[in-house]
């Protein structure tokens, strides 16, 4: 069966919102550090899901499989993660997507407040280091990371970039070119914006326009020359629709943003649960998950019939 239990979520807010406001201290079966129960194989699992789109289809992805290896399946959306981290943590959720670099320095700065320095980085090997034991302290497993990854990237336009024969920051660094960047506000000081572009690349930021990362009006503002380069995403699904390419981070500033899912150790933990989901880390790629946030962003499908199309497609489930 699969189920969705909006109703759900006004009772989570209630129970997790003190544990979000502070430190949590985690499940009871959990000591801080120190692991005291076993990996479980619950049954019934919830899969948590933040509200996006690409979140929803990751959610239906994983209930699908789940479902299909014999699990009962239910769907809880949550608008951020200061709420279903720790309704993972206490079991309300057993299953959630996350992001490798954004969870490790996510989970880092609760445990060493928000002036501890960063553990998530381009390198995915070190991120997953970091990553897994600030996890375990929570009583959260993490598994491991798939070949889809969705992290920062900079866009330009199509004309731009083939009249100055541009494919990457590097080219860009090079041209020389005056680089207005429409962008969130954060990026004047985030190591791996402005300052980044600058100091990795040489591109000469001459100043950022506060539209936001990958919005319409930032693809706007590069499609009319306002600005020459946008931030967005390695999934942004409507680049093709503004006339706009992504310039390759050739000289890796983007930290290693990895689908990873991570499940309630106590409840979900267990080899099987991890058997299922490692199948479709095995076959989801960037450019598919791009393609699926297209079908539902700019073609109107529903999430969950892109997932079980998808998921028929790779064989990862019957046909029918």
């Amino acid at each position: 069966m699969r189920s969705v239990r909006p109703a759900l979520v006004a009772a989570l807010l209630a129970v997790t919102a003190p544990a979000a406001a502070g430190c949590s201290t985690g499940p009871s079966l959990e000591n801080r550090g120190a692991v005291t129960a076993p990996p479980g194989d619950s049954r019934h699992l919830t899969i948590g899901s933040s509200g996006l789109t690409e979140s929803d289809l990751l959610a239906e992805m994983y209930a699908s499989l789940l479902r299909h290896a014999g699990y009962h399946t239910e769907l809880l959306s949550v608008t951020n993660r200061e709420i279903y981290e720790p309704a993972l943590e206490s079991g309300q959720i057993d299953v959630v997507p996350e992001y490798a670099a954004t969870f490790a320095d996510w989970l880092n700065t609760r445990a060493h407040g928000a002036d501890a320095e960063p553990v998530g980085s381009p390198d995915l090997a070190a991120t997953m280091k970091s990553l897994r034991p600030l996890a375990a302290a929570r009583g959260l497993t993490v598994l491991a990371p798939g070949r889809a990854v969705d992290q920062n990237a900079y866009a330009v336009a199509a004309g731009y970039a083939a009249k100055h024969r541009l494919r990457t920051l590097s080219d860009l660094g090079r041209a020389g070119l005056p680089v207005r960047l429409a962008a969130g506000d954060e990026c004047a000081r985030r190591p791996y914006c402005s300052p980044g572009l600058k100091k990795t690349y040489g591109i000469d930021i001459t100043g950022i326009d506060p539209k936001g990362i990958g919005t319409t009006a930032a693809k706007q503002a590069v499609q009319r020359g306002q600005d020459q380069m946008l931030v967005t995403t390695t999934t942004d699904a409507t680049l093709d629709d503004f006339g706009l390419v992504i310039l390759a981070d050739d000289r890796r500033l983007q930290n290693a943003d990895h689908l990873v899912p991570v499940v309630n150790r106590s409840r979900a933990g267990g080899e099987a649960v991890r058997r299922v989901l490692d199948r479709l880390n095995r076959a989801l790629t960037t450019r598919d998950l791009a393609a699926m946030n297209e079908q539902v962003d700019s073609w109107r499908r529903l999430p969950e019939d892109v997932a079980r199309t998808y998921l028929r497609s790779r064989k990862l489930i019957p046909a029918r």
